[in-house]
């Protein structure tokens, strides 16, 4: 099978569905579905004087940096997974921060004309906030990459507190991507035998209760879920409580989208492909030089991926749904940092994204650094 005509059967959503478990199982294995190749941007230019390379026609902007002021606070430390959010004529962008002990959630406030109108702290007191994700309802799921680490669930409009959601179990968490076909949220651990779960609420946009899955290998190369006994047990991790778990390395980042979850796994560097109308299992991205760690990942309506690198090129690439793998953004001289936290602005015309350590390097996350990329990204 041609990797391009895989890709599309992917990105295709319910699509897929027409494709066998076995077809699916030696795509699973295979070393890539996608390649490197021209990107529809064009190639990256020498770097702005932000040190960000971009291609023709797109320019970017620090919107913040951590220890400074920024919208009346001081920005967060160790900046991470983040999201956007409509607010009236403007939005808001929401950033982790990957700090032990201190950690939280941070919300940058932009007017309509792009201007910084305020900031404000949305959670605080947490342990290493790593990734998330938003919901449908408009919160902000900010996950603990720690042991028996939490999910809370945060306002990014201020106007309401913080909730702790044990429900979606205790382990080390990175991500969160809600499916409101299934009414699902998928969750990602970062272990290197970590699972891939699937909460299923009592009550969908309300995540007090309900049922956590975990995925396991099925017959005939689909897969399928069983539950976890007990989510918030005190030592038997979440991951080991399912004999037919299956297991991936490193779970980083998640996104979903019509019919498909996405997300990647650092310890062999692919980007998965979970089909949920066909219950199947597949890869986007199976390695290689030209994307490398992969770890958080966005994307947009038209089929695009763009997956941020943890190391190598520093990098946000992109993956069509042609299977074309392609740099759109590279930073210079923060080679000991990573990219975290990319996300669009609602109407698609800007990219959010985050230097966790900055050009220092600093493991404290003192010096990072957000910013803002405009361009005529595609749909």
């Amino acid at each position: 099978m041609e990797r391009r005509s895989f890709l599309r059967a992917v990105t295709a959503g319910t699509g897929a569905v027409a494709f066998a478990g076995t077809l699916w199982q030696g795509a699973a294995t295979a070393d890539t579905a996608a390649a490197a190749g021209d990107g529809p941007y064009g190639p990256l230019q020498a770097p702005d004087a932000n040190g960000v390379a971009l291609p023709a026609g797109f320019t970017s902007r620090v919107v913040a940096r951590s220890t400074r002021s920024v919208g009346g606070i001081i920005w967060h430390g160790a900046p991470d997974g983040g999201a956007c959010f409509a607010d009236g004529a403007g939005w808001i962008y929401v950033s982790n921060s990957e700090l032990p002990l201190i950690g939280g959630v941070s919300a940058l406030r932009f007017a309509a004309d792009g201007s910084i109108a305020g900031a404000r702290r949305i959670l605080s007191g947490t342990n290493l906030n790593c990734a998330g994700g938003a919901t449908p309802w408009n919160t902000w799921l900010s996950c603990e990459e720690i042991f028996r680490g939490r999910v809370f669930e945060t306002d990014p409009y201020g106007n309401k507190s913080a909730v702790s959601r044990k429900a979606m179990g205790r382990f080390k968490h990175e991500a969160a991507a809600c499916d409101p076909d299934r009414k699902v949220v998928y969750l990602t651990e970062d272990e290197e035998d970590g699972c891939f779960y699937r909460f299923t609420p009592n009550t969908w946009g309300d995540l007090s209760a309900g049922r956590l899955d975990v995925l396991c290998d099925g017959a005939g190369g689909a897969v399928e879920w069983r539950q976890v006994p007990n989510p918030d047990a005190p030592l038997t991790q979440t991951r080991d409580q399912v004999d037919a778990a299956r297991h991936f390395d490193g779970g980083e980042g998640c996104y979903y989208a019509a019919g498909v979850c996405y997300f990647t796994t650092k310890g062999d560097n692919r980007v998965w492909a979970y089909n949920a109308a066909a219950n199947t299992l597949g890869v986007v991205y199976g390695g290689g030089a030209s994307l490398g760690t992969v770890d958080n990942i966005t994307g947009r309506a038209g089929g695009d991926l763009y997956v941020a690198e943890d190391g190598g090129n520093e990098e946000i690439n992109i993956i069509t749904p042609d299977g074309t793998v392609a740099p759109v953004m590279r930073l210079d001289g923060h080679g000991d940092s990573e990219i975290t936290g990319p996300a669009f602005s609602p109407d698609g015309t800007r990219l959010y994204f985050s230097s966790q350590r900055g050009t220092s390097g600093d493991k404290t996350g003192k010096d990072g650094v957000t910013f803002e990329v405009r361009g005529p990204f595609r749909r």
